[in-house]
């Protein structure tokens, strides 16, 4: 496993995340521990979560689930960079939601209950809370690192100027401030390279992408499609459809490479020079195993010119639509 700084952070960790918001939907408790374990074993020493994350089982079953895999103790917690997320509505009061004040603070708290650890990490927030002010914010997040319950702050889902706004108004009450942005990022969604990735790069901030395989379009979804002969959700084969040349070049070329698609593009986005670390959500043992084998794939300068002719990508603004 290779290491890196999260953005101008002294923190290091791996070059993969472990994402775990399929632990509880999709994957049982026994599956989830062991993953877990594999992954450490691995190197992987970056897990994330969210405190919304259960889906049918509950919001917060997901981190409870982290939690008693951490009470087993044998140094789990700290081996682990840990980092979960607020932002999404736990309940239906008024209060249990965004990033105001006092949502942070509960927040937080009831997340370190669940995940039976006195501290995070990176406490990220989900999204944009586009009516509480940044004064408020920083004010409690400030607070919270006072306390020792939190040690760095990160964004998810952030436009460009999101981001710009926050570190201006953190560098003017003298706080650190963002150290990371999670985005829907990979081969086929390079959206963010207009804006959100130079802004990241300005403000000394990683990039850690999620959904890296867009949801499996960019795992070989055809070579298994022929394989297996199963069905696709109506959703997916449309997406699968709408973008069937480039898949069908992007798989063709990963076996020229001798290499499986999924793996091909993990390392495509190891070698963008803003990212941190993708982060895999595996459902099973072998997707974990999988995705770890793209730590070792290297792509040549040939190779990563040939997936941005599959996959053509964006130039930062303005010159992307502009002179």
């Amino acid at each position: 496993m290779e290491y890196t700084h999260l953005g101008r952070s002294g923190l290091s960790v791996s070059r993969l995340c472990l994402g775990t918001m399929n632990f509880g939907p999709q994957t049982d408790e026994a599956t989830s521990f062991e993953i877990m374990d594999t992954a450490q074993a691995a190197g992987v020493n970056f897990f994330d979560t969210a405190n919304v994350y259960g889906s049918k089982q509950g919001r917060g079953a997901t981190e409870s689930i982290l939690g008693r895999y951490f009470a087993q103790g044998g140094d789990r917690r700290e081996n682990t960079v840990l980092a979960t997320k607020v932002y999404g509505d736990m309940s239906q009061r008024p209060n249990d939601g965004k990033l105001s004040a006092l949502n942070i603070r509960r927040s937080l708290d009831e997340s370190l209950k669940r995940l039976q650890t006195d501290y995070v990490d990176l406490f990220q927030f989900h999204h944009v809370d586009r009516n509480t002010p940044w004064d408020e914010i920083w004010q409690a997040m400030e607070t919270a690192v006072a306390q020792g319950k939190i040690l760095y702050a990160g964004s998810s889902n952030f436009a460009g100027w999101h981001i710009a706004t926050a570190q201006a108004e953190a560098r003017r009450r003298n706080f650190t401030g963002l150290v990371s942005e999670q985005s829907l990022y990979n081969l086929l969604k390079r959206d963010i390279e207009r804006e959100v990735i130079p802004a990241a790069q300005a403000n000394g901030m990683g990039i850690m992408p999620w959904s890296p395989l867009e949801g499996g379009l960019l795992g070989g979804v055809l070579k298994k499609q022929n394989a297996s002969g199963r069905r696709v959700s109506p959703e997916s084969a449309a997406k699968i459809e709408k973008n069937r040349p480039a898949i069908e070049a992007y798989e063709a070329f990963c076996a020229e490479l001798g290499q499986e698609p999924g793996a091909v593009g993990l390392a495509w986005l190891m070698h963008q020079s803003a990212v941190t670390a993708p982060i895999i959500g595996p459902r099973t043992m072998e997707q974990l195993e999988a995705g770890l084998r793209a730590v070792t794939v290297k792509l040549d300068q040939a190779a990563l010119t040939r997936l941005d002719e599959i996959f053509p990508g964006y130039k930062t603004a303005p010159e992307d639509y502009a002179w």
